[in-house]
């Protein structure tokens, strides 16, 4: 079984994978010279391209799909709007899929690209593998990535730093006096949870502060589950004054609960989230959170996959890391 890609043969012919894709498609656009060594390329590493994928490139659909973990969690809406307003000049059309949190969902959707139903997929805060999606990749199929970073050159992909964001919220609890500080993690598969916890263990090793596991509880990146992480906190009676949620609907979560227990929010427990969700700012106290730039990174990925579908992508950038901000407001500064 022969697994040479098209990313081996554009390495092995030092070319771009849109040459080799042009190459394949006896485009006019290549020089002799370089379709020469193309196909010596092809030739020597007895690569196949997958039919499937080829078609891709001759019958556009102009749809892009755009896989969301849950489309209830409003981080994903400007996301979303970012993708939308930089898709429409270019006239393609987004289908919005939503996961409901099930990997298994995911991996149904990919079959839209599969099929042809859509020319690409962008995935926000995917739960399938890194190796699943480049195994996808691979095989020709156009795929782009929000909220994660992969390494392989034919994954657009936009990302913040996850574990730099947690160590700043935790810093910034610790210097507010708190001794013990909670932490609620998403769903179990999600690679950005994993991160903002890894924050918040680094945090509390350089701060010379023990981990005390019995203080990470899972809120599934909702409210719902939010709220009831808080109560089960609470329920082991550990003290802590502080709740660092690694979303912003789970932080309304806690929320909930403390006005349903009339904890005050500061002074009794400190919030805070992450994603800087327009309701963040509107709630009372305002939520301390991460600010991270939603519209630009659905933007910024969009353009760029396109680029990729319409041959556009040569040695251009396809991999961003873009600034998140800590956003210190009243459900976590005490006033001296």
């Amino acid at each position: 079984m022969n697994d040479s890609t098209i990313i081996d043969v554009a390495r092995r012919a030092k070319v771009s994978v849109a040459t080799v894709s042009r190459v394949l498609n006896s485009s006019s656009a290549v020089s002799p010279k370089t379709k020469t060594r193309v196909l010596k390329a092809i030739k020597e590493m007895n690569y196949t391209p997958n039919a499937m994928a080829k078609n891709l490139r001759s019958s556009k659909t102009m749809t892009l799909g755009v896989v969301v973990s849950d489309i209830l969690v409003s981080y994903y809406a400007e996301i979303i709007k970012g993708i939308e307003n930089t898709a429409i000049p270019f006239h393609y059309n987004i289908l919005i899929c939503d996961a409901q949190n099930r990997k298994e969902k995911e991996l149904e959707y990919m079959s839209l690209v599969k099929n042809r139903t859509v020319d690409g997929m962008i995935l926000v805060a995917p739960l399938l593998t890194n190796q699943e999606l480049i195994h996808l990749a691979e095989e020709g199929y156009p795929i782009g990535i929000v909220g994660r970073f992969i390494d392989h050159p034919n994954i657009p992909c936009i990302y913040t730093d996850n574990v730099k964001a947690s160590h700043e919220v935790v810093n910034h609890l610790i210097e507010e006096g708190h001794e013990k500080i909670a932490f609620l993690s998403g769903y179990a598969d999600a690679v950005d949870s994993y991160e903002r916890l890894e924050g918040y263990m680094k945090s509390l090793r350089d701060a010379g502060r023990p981990f005390i596991p019995e203080l990470i509880e899972n809120g599934n990146f909702n409210e719902t589950g939010g709220y009831d992480a808080f109560r089960r906190l609470l329920a082991k009676n550990i003290g802590f004054t502080a709740v660092f949620a690694a979303n912003d609907e789970m932080a309304l979560g806690v929320y909930k609960a403390c006005e349903e227990l009339s904890i005050e929010i500061p002074s009794q427990m400190a919030v805070v989230g992450v994603d800087n969700n327009r309701i963040s700012k509107y709630i009372s106290p305002k939520l301390s959170t991460v600010d991270q730039p939603k519209f630009t990174m659905g933007a910024l990925l969009a353009e760029k996959l396109i680029d990729q579908l319409n041959d556009n992508v040569y040695t251009d950038k396809m991999r961003f890391k873009v600034d998140s901000t800590l956003l210190i407001r009243g459900s976590s500064h005490r006033k001296k």
